[in-house]
């Protein structure tokens, strides 16, 4: 089997929903982990560091990635912090256009910029972006489609750029998942819930966990071979509609 460094992650919006289950499931393989957000990760492991950070503040993004940076050893970048603001096409502000382009976007260049010596000093990286089933097209995602969907064709790019260096990158992209920003939008145990739900293939939501595994298929140092792909782990809802 061949030898890789050790591996330590950072995980952008790991203090809660999704990003703490990966935070969770990479800490449990033996990953160092540091979660980027505005509040810790209130996982207690002694391989757990939190660098408080508002990501959407690119001055603030780019101090932490400095700060990435000047440790040396961070070879693995996950990507998951989002926001929503949806709004019809004629309500959308484009400020919330620009908020989630530094969120969704600039934050992910600056983070791997920060990381990518290390990566190639080590000839070794994973870089694993969260985008959304939305990026397939949904009412009222303006903002938010635009940029998850830009994610995909940051991927493609790198994952070209970077293969020789043995850098993958990869996206996941969950559909409807049982997440506090999920019931800002939808309401618990509403019939809308219910609804949606029945919507899916699988007849069901989906799980943080569910996503955080497919995020570790994608950072596993044995998957040097997989890149620039795009996983949907949306209980088949991105092979049909799906309203909400």
């Amino acid at each position: 089997m061949t030898q890789h460094p050790p591996r330590v992650a950072v995980v952008t919006g790991g203090s809660a929903g999704i990003g703490r289950a990966i935070c969770e499931q990479l800490l449990n393989e033996g990953c160092r982990v540091i979660s980027l957000a505005r509040r810790p990760c209130d996982i207690a492991h002694p391989m757990l560091a939190n660098l408080l950070v508002d990501l959407m503040d690119r001055e603030a993004t780019a101090q932490a990635a400095r700060e990435l940076a000047a440790r040396g050893d961070v070879n693995t970048v996950i990507h998951n912090a989002g926001v929503i603001r949806a709004a019809l096409l004629q309500d959308v502000a484009l400020a919330d256009v620009d908020a989630l382009v530094n969120l969704h976007l600039s934050c992910a260049i600056q983070l791997v910029q920060a990381a990518l010596p290390t990566m190639r000093a080590q000839h070794y990286g994973r870089v694993v972006l969260l985008s959304s089933r939305a990026a397939l097209g949904l009412a009222t995602r303006t903002a938010y489609s635009a940029t998850k969907s830009g994610m995909l064709g940051l991927a493609r790019t790198w994952a070209l750029e970077l293969a020789s260096d043995g850098i993958t990158v990869n996206v996941v992209a969950p559909g409807p998942i049982r997440t506090d920003m999920f019931y800002d939008v939808v309401e618990a145990g509403s019939e809308r819930e219910r609804a949606l739900a029945a919507a899916i293939p699988v007849k069901r939501l989906g799980e943080s966990a569910d996503v955080a595994r497919a995020v570790a298929f994608f950072a596993d140092p044995a998957n040097g071979f997989v890149t620039g792909q795009t996983l949907y782990v949306c209980g088949g809802s991105s092979v049909g509609s799906l309203t909400i």
